[in-house]
Formats: C-alpha cells, sequence, structure tokens
C-alpha cells in the first residue's frame, strides 16, 4: 500500500519503496487493500494478476484496510477473496483517522479535525505539488488549532497564520500561486506567514534555474521579494539531518533541497515573516510553543513526542486485535 499501487506498470522499474525490495530479498509479501475507495476485489484480483510470477508466489495474504461498520458484513467478502482468488484474508482493519504519516493529497482526505475550543486559525497553501506533508501533522494534531488548506483565490484574513510548505517543484508553483490570484493575496496581506523550505524561497526577489535542475528548461521566476536576495539551484542537493539553531533556539530537523541563498542560507524573519528551509520545524515543542503564543497568549501547547507514541501505540493495537498473526508467522 502506498501512494500507487505495486502494479503501476509505466513505473514499475523504477519502484524502490515497494517491488525493488520485495523482488530483491526475496520477501513475503500482504496486500493491503483500501476498502474506502471502493472496488476491492477488483483491486486485489488486479493486482495479483498483474504481479510477475516471482513476486504473486511470495502472496501470503491480503488485508483489507479501513472499512467503516459492522465487519461482519465482509464475512461473504472474505470467503470470495479466499476461495475464488485463492489468497487467504489477514484481516479486517477499521477505519480510525490516523493523522499521522501523511504521504499525499489523499492522505489529507482521512485527517479529522473535531475541535470545539481552538485558538488560532492556521491557512496552509496546499500547492498542486506539495511535499512533506508531515511537516503538518503537528498542527493537525494541536486541539488548540484549526488547519484549513487553501486550494483557490480568497481572503486571507480570517486566519492567524498562514504556511507555504514545501513542493517538488517551486517555480511551477509559484507560477500557479499568480494564476489563481493567491499571489496577490499573500503580497497585500498583514496576516503572519510561515515559509517551509519551497514555500521559504518563494519569499524571495527571485527564483532561478540556470540549469534546469527543477526544471525541463531554464528558469527565472519573480518571488514575492519579501527577502532581499536571490534563490540559485545548484545541481547538488543539500541533504542535512540534524539540531539547527534557528530564530533564538536550538531545534531539530531536516534539510533537502537545491536551492540556495547565500544571504540567508538557513532562515530568516521580518515582521510578520518567518522561514527556513528546516523540515519537521514544527514538531520541536518549543517552535511551536514560541510561534502561537505571539499570536495568542493563551496557547498553552502539547507534548508532540508523546502524542504520536500514543497514537502509533493504539493503531498498532487496533491492527494486532484484528488481523491473524498466526497466519504471518507462519
Amino acid at each position: 500500500e502506498g501512494a500507487g499501487s505495486p502494479v503501476e506498470l509505466n513505473l514499475i522499474h523504477k519502484d524502490l519503496a515497494n517491488t525493488f525490495v520485495a523482488k530483491e530479498f526475496d520477501t513475503k509479501i500482504i496486500l493491503v487493500a483500501d476498502i474506502e475507495k471502493g472496488g476491492v476485489f477488483a483491486s486485489i484480483y488486479g493486482t495479483l494478476n498483474l504481479l510477475e510470477p516471482k513476486l504473486r508466489k511470495n502472496v501470503i495474504g491480503v488485508i483489507i484496510n479501513k472499512f467503516r461498520g459492522d465487519p461482519t458484513l465482509f464475512d461473504e467478502g472474505i470467503k470470495i477473496i479466499e476461495k475464488d482468488f485463492k489468497v487467504p484474508v489477514l484481516g479486517v482493519i477499521p477505519y480510525a483517522p490516523f493523522n499521522l504519516g501523511f504521504e499525499d493529497s489523499q492522505s489529507l482526505v482521512n485527517y479529522k479535525q473535531i475541535k470545539k475550543k481552538w485558538k488560532i486559525k492556521v491557512g496552509v497553501v496546499l500547492f498542486p505539488r506539495m511535499s512533506n506533508y508531515n511537516d503538518i501533522e503537528p498542527l493537525i494534531a494541536d486541539s488548540e488549532i484549526k488547519v484549513e488548506f487553501i486550494s483557490s483565490d480568497r481572503d486571507l484574513k480570517e486566519y492567524d497564520l498562514v504556511i507555504l510548505p514545501g513542493t517538488k517543484s517551486t517555480i511551477e508553483d509559484l507560477k500557479w500561486l499568480k494564476k489563481v490570484g493567491l499571489y496577490e493575496r499573500i503580497l497585500k496581506t498583514n496576516v503572519k506567514l510561515y515559509g517551509i523550505c519551497g514555500g521559504y524561497q518563494m519569499f524571495f526577489k527571485n527564483i532561478i534555474d540556470k540549469d534546469c535542475v527543477e526544471n525541463l528548461k531554464r528558469q527565472k521566476e519573480r518571488g514575492f521579494g519579501f527577502i532581499d536576495d536571490k534563490i540559485i539551484f545548484k545541481n547538488k542537493k543539500i541533504l542535512n539531518r540534524g539540531n539547527y539553531f534557528v530564530f533564538s533556539m536550538k531545534i531539530k530537523g531536516f534539510e533537502i533541497h537545491n536551492g540556495v541563498s547565500k544571504k540567508y542560507p538557513l532562515f530568516c524573519q521580518k515582521k510578520n515573516l518567518k522561514g527556513s528551509f528546516i523540515h519537521g520545524i514544527f514538531d520541536n515543542n518549543n517552535f511551536r510553543k514560541m510561534i502561537f503564543t505571539s499570536i495568542n497568549k493563551d496557547y498553552q501547547g502539547f507534548d508532540f513526542g508523546k502524542y504520536k507514541k500514543k497514537k502509533i501505540s493504539k493503531f498498532v493495537n487496533l491492527v494486532k486485535k484484528n488481523i491473524d498473526l498466526n497466519l504471518l508467522e507462519n
């Protein structure tokens, strides 16, 4: 299970996450079928029959995921899969809003916010090529913060903070902002702004990709001009993980970017604007507390690390309860 499927035939030759590992190490394989999307029988049957023989023989079973309602209603479905498809059903996992591990825009369909006493409203620009969705997880988990994703032209006055997140293609998503009208809104707003990686780069005067690092042809695009410098795309990607000292505090995070600024190589803050190349920055309790108490002094904050462990433990127990571990061990 993942962003696509193990049998995307046009991409299977470069699938490192699933197919390559299963093939290279001759592993056992479990198919996880998402029943919420519908067509679960066709999905299982099609996947099994499109897998190459070496992989198909290693499939030890199927797990039905995200089942809503009474699981006994699928008892007949289990019989059909096991009899007609000749593959065991290891279990049926009930639907549970996990709110962690966001992988792509489809993940956002499943998040839930039941926040009756939120204190701060945050808008997150939903770029067409948005990346690193888990940067926003701590905010979705925070009972004091209401998160909304912005994908069209709208007044930003209703938000206390607007986040421009990471993107797989900074220049193309900057052009998209201009096309839908959000560029002008952001340019003129007095609302606090925070940029992460690609979103941070958009705050600069110009973004230049003369070596076609991110684009098929040479590009130069005017940014917001909030920061007096330019971003140059370099062929060698910066990859770092560890502790950083930014915004007068120590935080943990990581970098993964080709864009480089000489004046502000890591972060910048001005008036109502902050931004950095660092992903995972909102995972840091001290950083969130600093950002959100500056917006609302009544903000209390919470320990995201503890929240994460508790949620994962609860989900693991749910899975254990609803699958046949004996079938896995055999």
